[in-house]
C-alpha cells in the first residue's frame, strides 16, 4: 500500500471534492491536504467551511501550470487528484467552450507540471476522476459497461471528460508517469449544487415551483452515495495499479421518474402538501443517453471496496438538504 503525506485536491470546494477533503481529514488527520481551486459558481468555500483551519486552500486555475508546479515543489506533493471540471450536460450543450478548457485543456497543464516537477519519481500518483458518460448510452437489456468497453460519448460534457482520459492515458504510455483513472456512475449527497436532478427537485417542492423531467422520465441512471466513491478513490490511490482504470458503481439503478416520485413522496409530508403535482414534463434534451450502468468488479476483486448502501442514505440526503433550505428560509 503506498504511503500518502501529501496530496492536492482539484476542484476541492465543489460537491464531490469537498466530501473528499471531509474523508481524508476524517481518517487521516495526520495527511497534508492541498486544495486548488478556482471558485467558479459550482465551488464554494461553504463546502468545506468546517475544515478551513485543517487543510491549506489555494484559489487558482488548473490551467495555470506555473502555479501548479508551485504548489507540487512547495508542499512537496506526491499525490494529485483531480476533480476539477465543468460536469453540467445542459451547460455543456449551450457552451461547450469551457467544458474544452477545463476538462481537456486544464488536464494537460495539470500533466504537464506533473511530469515536469515529479520526473521519473514511481512513489507518486495522479488520479484522474471521470465519468460513466464516456461509454455512451446503453439499452436497458445491455450488460453493465466494462473498463475495457469502448468509448461512445455523446455529448460534448462527456466527450471533453472522455479526451482527458486519453491524455492522462497518454503521459503514462509516453512519459511513464504514475497515473490511475476512475469512472464513477451519479453521486449524491451533502453540498451538491442546486443545479443537479436532487437538489433541484428538493429545491423546486419547498419553493412550491414546477419539477422539470425530461421527456417521459424514463431515462435510467446508476447511484451512489458520495461517500462510498470517496472510500473508493482512497483504495485507488493507496492499493490501486498504476496505469488502470476503475469502474464505481453502486448497482442501484433506477429511472428518473421514479427517483423524482420518491423523493416528492418523503417531502410531501414535509412541506404539507402532495409535491408529485410538480412534477412538470418538459422537452427532452438534445442527445440524452437513455442508460448508464458500470461493471464494478474489478475494484471489488482486486481493492476488496464494497458499496455500504444507498437508499438508507437516499432519505438521510432528502433531509439534508430539506433541513437547509430551511435555515436559508425559503421555506
Amino acid at each position: 500500500m503506498r504511503e500518502i503525506k501529501s496530496i492536492l485536491i482539484t476542484g476541492g470546494c465543489g460537491f464531490i471534492g469537498s466530501n473528499f477533503i471531509k474523508y481524508l481529514l476524517e481518517f487521516y488527520p495526520k495527511l497534508k491536504v492541498v486544495n486548488l481551486d478556482l471558485l467558479t459558481y459550482a465551488g464554494s468555500l461553504k463546502n468545506v467551511e468546517s475544515v478551513l483551519d485543517k487543510h491549506i486552500f489555494i484559489k487558482g486555475d488548473i490551467r495555470d501550470s506555473k502555479l501548479v508546479s508551485e504548489i507540487l515543489r512547495k508542499y512537496e506533493i506526491d499525490t494529485i487528484v483531480n476533480f476539477a471540471a465543468e460536469t453540467h450536460v445542459d451547460n455543456s450543450i449551450e457552451n461547450p467552450e469551457p467544458f474544452i478548457e477545463t476538462n481537456i485543456v486544464g488536464t494537460y497543464s495539470l500533466l504537464k507540471a506533473s511530469k515536469e516537477v515529479w520526473g521519473d519519481r514511481e512513489d507518486v500518483r495522479f488520479h484522474h476522476i471521470s465519468t460513466d458518460e464516456i461509454f455512451g448510452s446503453l439499452s436497458k437489456d445491455d450488460p453493465p459497461r466494462k473498463e475495457v468497453d469502448p468509448i461512445r460519448p455523446n455529448s460534448p460534457y462527456s466527450a471533453s471528460k472522455a479526451a482527458a482520459d486519453f491524455l492522462v492515458r497518454s503521459f503514462h504510455k509516453t512519459f511513464n508517469l504514475p497515473v490511475s483513472i476512475s469512472m464513477c456512475c451519479n453521486n449524491f449527497g451533502p453540498f451538491q449544487h442546486d443545479e443537479k436532478l436532487i437538489p433541484t427537485v428538493i429545491k423546486c417542492c419547498f419553493e412550491k415551483k414546477p419539477i422539470p423531467v425530461y421527456g417521459d422520465g424514463s431515462n435510467i441512471r446508476e447511484w451512489i452515495y458520495v461517500l462510498d466513491h470517496c472510500y473508493a478513490i482512497d483504495l485507488i490511490i493507496r492499493k490501486g495499479r498504476v496505469g488502470e482504470l476503475y469502474n464505481i458503481g453502486s448497482g442501484f439503478e433506477i429511472d428518473n421518474l421514479t427517483l423524482v416520485t420518491k423523493i416528492c413522496d418523503i417531502l410531501t409530508d414535509i412541506v404539507g402538501y402532495d409535491c408529485s403535482k410538480l412534477i412538470t414534463f418538459v422537452e427532452d434534451r438534445p442527445g440524452h443517453d437513455f442508460r448508464y450502468s458500470l461493471d464494478s468488479s474489478k475494484i471489488k476483486k482486486e481493492l476488496s471496496w464494497k458499496c455500504n448502501g444507498t437508499l438508507s442514505f437516499l432519505t438521510d440526503t432528502i433531509f439534508w438538504y430539506a433541513s437547509r433550505f430551511r435555515m436559508e428560509r425559503r421555506f
